[in-house]
């Protein structure tokens, strides 16, 4: 990011000695780097009193953060914090705002700066309809691109990123991306965290462990009877007014042969009404 808010590079790596060399090649001084991961973890079991926190201010949003402790490997000790002490940056976020490594979390941050009614679901889940998730990850990239300090459209690779949303056709597709993006999301609050952004706050501490987010927010949610939650088996209510028709393509698995089906909604809608008038039938 340039000083102004610019984005100016985005890419991936795999290995932690490949992403301290794209760092190396794309950074003469590193001034705020915003890491989606644990950085501080303390407790032996349970989950931190940051992960309560986020979850207490956006769990109605669905922002929700993962149960993290030392009784799980991958974080004793974390791998964000070995990053950055490779990077010789500390941890602390009441310390100076240059020169030094944060705890984000992309799923609250874009609610309470884009005040969102639920999370994106543009992560891969099997629960998810792959039309869907392309759908979501879509409205992700338009809210980045809006943004108008990114200038995201200056940079070629955005372009590429686009293209590669654009005409995906499975998940694959998306997920050789997805970490990249959300690269861009962290790298976005790495800046608003150096110019002492106001929407942006500490939830807990650097003794126990801290994630960087958005204020509280205070706009309403989305109602739970109006959140579309695709799952993997279409379910039909046995009454015959159904309080909602299906609105989003359902996948789901027979119980006969072993392949997937897909149905589009006004399949799902059709096939609906035959099971509700052969079960009038019957009855």
């Amino acid at each position: 990011m340039s000083s102004d808010g610019r984005l100016l590079a985005s890419g991936s790596a795999l290995s932690d000695d490949e992403i301290l060399a794209w760092i190396s090649d794309h950074a003469d001084a590193l001034g705020v780097v915003a890491i989606d991961a644990p950085l501080v973890v303390t407790n032996a079991s349970g989950r931190r009193r940051c992960e309560s926190l986020i979850q207490e201010h956006f769990g109605r949003y669905d922002a929700y953060a993962h149960s993290t402790n030392l009784g799980k490997p991958e974080f004793n000790p974390p791998r964000g914090a070995v990053l950055a002490e490779r990077l010789g940056l500390p941890l602390d976020p009441d310390g100076p705002r240059s020169g030094v490594a944060i705890e984000v979390y992309p799923h609250p941050a874009m609610v309470g700066l884009w005040e969102l009614d639920l999370i994106l679901k543009y992560k891969h889940k099997t629960k998810y309809p792959f039309g869907f998730r392309k759908r979501e990850f879509s409205r992700l990239l338009d809210l980045l691109k809006r943004e108008p300090t990114l200038r995201v459209t200056e940079l070629p690779r955005w372009g590429e990123l686009r293209t590669i949303a654009a005409t995906a056709t499975k998940h694959i597709d998306l997920n050789r991306i997805e970490d990249e993006v959300d690269g861009i999301v962290c790298a976005w609050l790495a800046w608003l965290w150096a110019s002492k952004d106001s929407h942006l706050q500490i939830y807990g501490d650097v003794t126990d462990g801290y994630i960087i987010a958005p204020s509280p927010p205070l706009h309403p949610s989305k109602p739970r009877g109006d959140r579309v939650a695709p799952a993997r088996a279409v379910r039909f209510e046995d009454d015959t007014q159904p309080r909602r028709r299906i609105a989003v393509a359902p996948e789901f698995a027979l119980d006969g042969p072993s392949r997937r089906w897909t149905l589009s909604v006004d399949e799902a809608q059709a096939l609906e009404q035959a099971l509700r008038e052969i079960r009038g039938q019957a009855q």
